[in-house]
């Protein structure tokens, strides 16, 4: 069976939280987990990029890293990597045969997500990692990943209103569940939340006496040249919020730091600069135009969307599609502005938001805008909008990592055909 076929088993069984199911499937397999010292991730945006910062600046320090993040973009291998580099088809495959051969069809059967979780700890165990950053795939508390009970550090990057359908209906209610990765007398890196929400982590982080340090951005020292305590270093992603990103990777190395690992400052500031992250602010080249990528797929991470695109100082050509489940009106509020215009389409192979619909409240939101189409696809939506762009306009896809996604595996699919042709 195909990497495909076995995780898409498990997908009728949905968005189920709880531990109970990871912890069993953990033990079958000899708990693979227990042996694996960790840096924990959890957030609302910013979480992806931490990790790809923390893994690239220990990897230049000589570890051997296991990250494991979600979603994937492309390929299911991108979730669980070493030293940057992606797990083999053909090894996920074995172990996923290996997990599905031990679970107890008759018992509660786990999730695709609690499943391809279990396959990157038996890959990290199997490949005796150092160390492994393994970033939270919703809320924290009582998601699949938080089986640790001793973290090295616990990140926090950033909170907003988003997935309140399982984690709560209100801002508090979700930093209830994002705290839940805490872990006692075990260090705690914060980075910005809204004020409303910091007693709820304070009270979190009293109550378990976790050493803990909230911290500030860095500041930008040159043109994508930023400086964080007295370290400076090039930023490769782009965007202000990688200002707080780096800040937040830095703290966490300190702490290792003080922990006896052993991590220069040059190390820092050569991995930082060496980080790869596709689909967060990307210019990518398409049929020879220049296209930025971004999921931005909640209205924190459209707003910050929005603050790059007007350093840019053009017009905007927006492709949007969207998941049924977000917030569709908040979205188009923090990226809609008069004169943008807007092509609005659905996302592949997901439960996909209408793009009538979208188009209707669009204009709503924002009804100065030059244009609001709907079409079948983004790459349509990309031939129309490059034959009409004018000089002082850029063409920007964004509203789902799942659209930039399907668009970035067209993009790797066609250029490996002209390689094989």
């Amino acid at each position: 069976m195909s990497v495909h076929s076995i995780l898409q088993s498990f997908q009728r069984f949905g968005v189920h939280l709880g531990l109970d199911r990871i912890k069993t499937l953990l033990e079958q397999l000899h708990n693979p987990h227990q042996n694996i010292p960790i840096i924990h991730v959890g957030g609302t945006n910013g979480k992806g990029s931490v990790c790809a910062y923390l893994s690239s600046i220990l990897t230049e320090a000589g570890y051997k890293v296991g990250r494991y993040t979600s979603p994937h973009l492309i390929d299911w291998t991108e979730r669980i990597c070493i030293n940057d580099q992606p797990i083999s088809i053909s090894e996920l495959e074995l172990i996923l045969v290996k997990i599905t051969n031990s679970i107890n069809f008759n018992q509660d059967i786990p999730t695709q997500f609690e499943v391809i979780t279990a396959a990157a700890w038996v890959y990290f165990a199997q490949e005796k990692v150092d160390i492994a950053i393994i970033e939270v795939g919703l809320g924290g508390r009582l998601d699949a990943t938080n089986v640790c009970d001793r973290p090295l550090a616990t990140v926090i990057t950033s909170l907003s209103r988003e997935h309140w359908q399982q984690l709560g209906p209100t801002i508090k209610d979700i930093a209830g569940e994002k705290a839940g990765i805490f872990k006692s007398d075990c260090p705690v890196i914060m980075g910005e939340v809204p004020d409303e929400v910091k007693p709820v982590f304070e009270s979190r982080i009293k109550a378990l006496n976790c050493p803990h340090i909230w911290v500030e951005p860095a500041s930008y020292f040159d043109h994508n040249l930023a400086i964080y305590k007295n370290i400076k270093y090039q930023l490769p992603l782009l965007g202000k919020m990688q200002l707080n990103n780096s800040a937040l990777a830095i703290e966490t190395i300190k702490i290792l730091q003080k922990q006896g690992w052993k991590i220069t400052d040059e190390h820092i500031k050569q991995g930082i600069q060496k980080t790869q992250w596709l689909g967060r602010v990307q210019w990518i080249t398409w049929e020879n135009y220049s296209i930025l990528i971004d999921g931005a797929h909640n209205p924190a991470a459209a707003k910050l969307l929005r603050n790059y695109v007007d350093t840019l100082d053009k017009s905007v050509i927006w492709i949007i599609g969207m998941l049924a489940t977000k917030e569709h009106d908040k979205v188009f509020q923090e990226l809609l502005i008069k004169n943008d215009s807007l092509y609005v389409v659905p996302v592949p192979d997901h439960s996909t938001a209408k793009p009538h619909d979208l188009a209707i409240l669009a204009q709503e939101i924002c009804s100065d805008l030059t244009l609001i189409k709907t079409k079948e696809t983004v790459f349509s939506a990309l031939e129309e909008a490059t034959q009409s762009k004018q000089s002082d306009q850029i063409i920007v896809i964004a509203g789902s990592l799942y659209l930039i996604g399907h668009f970035l595996g067209h993009l790797q699919s066609d250029t490996n055909k002209g390689l094989n042709n």
